[in-house]
């Protein structure tokens, strides 16, 4: 359970935000632009938020309801989900069979049925979190295998992508020019959209 105190270190810490340096802005080009990485949000949007995240992270589970209303509100958003699994097998088990369910056009059924779990996952219970979602667990499986090439190139290139921002967990967020570490609220996110709009 996230406290007061965490959720304001958090969005305190990320609220600074930090310029992106020279060398990282092919980096950031690349996490903003990337043709096989499902997009939410508004396609055309003219302002893009990157989220680098885990599906074991409470609290990427815990914002990314505030995160898809400021989104929805704004309507001029390109919202990119970057995999980013730190917390082990299961995390990219996760990361694994919701990519593949953009193979099947259920991407952002299969991702929000996975932030809305409370608790640390086991393989099994990816599976029937999905299932009541009302995806089928088989189906996702084969598009895993038939497309796991694309996707180990997503989650590969997310990780170095990471790492050339010197991100140190999740969440991480990539608007515009700058990178903002930590829980964002939706103030700060609508500020970091509204910045970088007007860049």
């Amino acid at each position: 359970m996230i406290n007061r105190r965490q959720m304001l270190v958090g969005a305190a810490a990320g609220a600074a935000g930090l310029m992106l340096s020279e060398a990282n802005a092919l980096a950031g080009k690349g996490a903003l632009v990337d043709s096989e990485t499902p997009v939410l949000g508004n396609p055309r949007g003219n302002v893009t938020v990157v989220e680098f995240f885990d599906y074991q992270c409470a609290y990427c589970k815990w914002s990314y309801p505030k995160l898809k209303q400021v989104i929805e509100q704004d309507g001029n958003v390109r919202l990119v989900m970057k995999d980013l699994p730190v917390f082990g097998a299961s995390s990219v088990r996760a990361a694994t069979l919701v990519l593949a369910a953009s193979e099947t056009g259920q991407y952002k059924q299969a991702l929000g049925a996975m932030m809305a779990t409370h608790s640390r996952l086991q393989d099994s219970h990816i599976d029937d979190v999905l299932a009541k979602a009302g995806l089928n667990p088989d189906v996702l499986h084969d598009a895993a295998r038939r497309h796991s090439d694309r996707i180990e190139r997503i989650l590969a290139r997310n990780k170095g992508q990471a790492r050339a921002y010197g991100l140190r967990g999740t969440p991480s967020f990539v608007i515009g020019s700058r990178v903002y570490s930590g829980v964002q609220s939706e103030w700060a996110l609508n500020r970091a959209i509204a910045a970088a709009r007007g860049a």
